[in-house]
C-alpha cells in the first residue's frame, strides 16, 4: 500500500490504443496535459515483436514503474491488435502492481464526433458504427450526460456496447466511426484521469478484448 501511495504523488497515466492500421502509446505526468507524450506507428508484419520494442523505446523503465494508472482501448478495431495490446496492458498492470481502466474505441471517438457535429444537448443519444466487409455493422450507442458551459466541455454515457448489428437502420442519428490517432490517445488519458482512483490494482483481471467480429472481417 504505502508503495502505491508513494507512487501516486506525481499521478502518471499511460495508454495504450490501436486503431483498423495503427498503434500508439500516450504518457502524462503530474495531470498537465501540455507535456503530453505520443507515440503512434502504423502496423508492419511483424506486430508481436515490433509492439513489445516500441512500447520498450516510449517509455524507460524507471518512468513505467512510477505509472500510476493504464488505460487501454479493447475494440472495435484491428483483430490482431487489439488482443495484444490488452495483453501488453493486462501484463504490465500486474507487473507493476496499478489499476487498469479499459474503453471501447467508439467510446473513446464519442466526444470528438459529438462536438464535430455541435451534439450537446443532455441526454441526446446517437450512434457509432462501421460496416463490416461482409454483412452487417459493428454499431455502438452514446448520450451526452454532461454539458459544462463555463468550458462547453461534454461528457458522453455508453449506452449500448458496440456489437454486431446485421441491419442496421440509421434512423437515428448516427456517425461513421473515425479513427484519429492522437486525439483518441489524449482522451483516452482525459478518460483515465477523471476516474484516476476508482479501479482496484486487480481490476487487470477483468479487461479483455472487445471481439464482435472474427479475425476474417
Amino acid at each position: 500500500m504505502n508503495h502505491i501511495l508513494k507512487r501516486r504523488e506525481n499521478f502518471p497515466i499511460l495508454a495504450i490504443h490501436s486503431t483498423d492500421n495503427s498503434f500508439g502509446f500516450g504518457y502524462r505526468q503530474n495531470n498537465s496535459p501540455k507535456f503530453d507524450k505520443f507515440f503512434i506507428k502504423k502496423f508492419d508484419n511483424d506486430l508481436c515483436n515490433n509492439l513489445i520494442f516500441d512500447f520498450n523505446k516510449f517509455i524507460s523503465k524507471e518512468n513505467l514503474q512510477k505509472v500510476n494508472k493504464i488505460s487501454v482501448s479493447i475494440g472495435p478495431a484491428n483483430f490482431n491488435a487489439s488482443r495484444l495490446i490488452v495483453v501488453l496492458a493486462r501484463t504490465i498492470s500486474q507487473q507493476i502492481n496499478c489499476p487498469l481502466e479499459s474503453f471501447s474505441a467508439f467510446e473513446i471517438m464519442a466526444k470528438r464526433i459529438a462536438s464535430t457535429n455541435n451534439i450537446s444537448t443532455i441526454n441526446h443519444s446517437f450512434w457509432i458504427y462501421k460496416k463490416l466487409k461482409r454483412k452487417g455493422y459493428i454499431a455502438g450507442k452514446y448520450e451526452i450526460c454532461q454539458n459544462d458551459e463555463k468550458n462547453s466541455d461534454i461528457v458522453i454515457r455508453e449506452t449500448i456496447l458496440p456489437k454486431i448489428i446485421q441491419d442496421f437502420e440509421r434512423r437515428e442519428l448516427s456517425f461513421e466511426a473515425d479513427y484519429e490517432d492522437q486525439d483518441d490517445l489524449k482522451e483516452l488519458l482525459d478518460l483515465s484521469n477523471k476516474n484516476l482512483f476508482n479501479a482496484s490494482v486487480n481490476s487487470w483481471q477483468t479487461v479483455l478484448p472487445l471481439y464482435p467480429i472474427s479475425p476474417i472481417n
